[in-house]
């Protein structure tokens, strides 16, 4: 749904006076979508898992451990950053900024201890299962 001329003219005033206090942050939002830098980190960490391995196998072909060790650690720093920025970059939305009306059924499962209605939770249930055998 579009805004309307009023909107629009409000965003622009708001947008200008952000300008104007603090033009850093207003330059830094206004550079574009940030899913696209995270899809980079991702791609580049991806890119360092390769090469990490390809110097890990190199390194053990050459019977090198200096050169086996230094494509782990590349490895290992490609798989970190790839892991860090994986969720903004694929959009996924975290479990504590999804509405409580939008949890499917597994974030619902998970919202909070006895949401499934009849249902105990786990420490209960176990702490219940240990008492009948030992009654019987």
């Amino acid at each position: 749904m579009p805004l309307s001329e009023h909107e629009q003219r409000l965003l622009e005033q708001i947008e200008r006076a952000l300008v104007d206090d603090d033009p850093k942050f207003a330059s830094s939002v206004r550079t574009g979508d940030r899913r696209q830098k995270a899809r980079r980190r991702l791609q580049i960490g991806a890119l360092l898992v390769i090469v990490g391995l390809a110097g890990l196998v190199g390194g053990a072909v050459a019977q090198s451990v200096p050169i086996g060790a230094v494509g782990s650690l590349v490895m290992f720093a490609g798989a970190a950053l790839a892991v860090l920025h994986y969720k903004a970059a694929t959009g996924v939305v975290e479990a504590g900024s999804a509405p409580a009306g939008d949890r499917g059924p597994a974030g619902a499962a998970r919202a909070g201890r006895g949401s499934r209605p009849g249902r105990q939770p786990l420490k209960s249930r176990l702490e219940e299962r240990f008492r009948r055998r030992y009654d019987q």
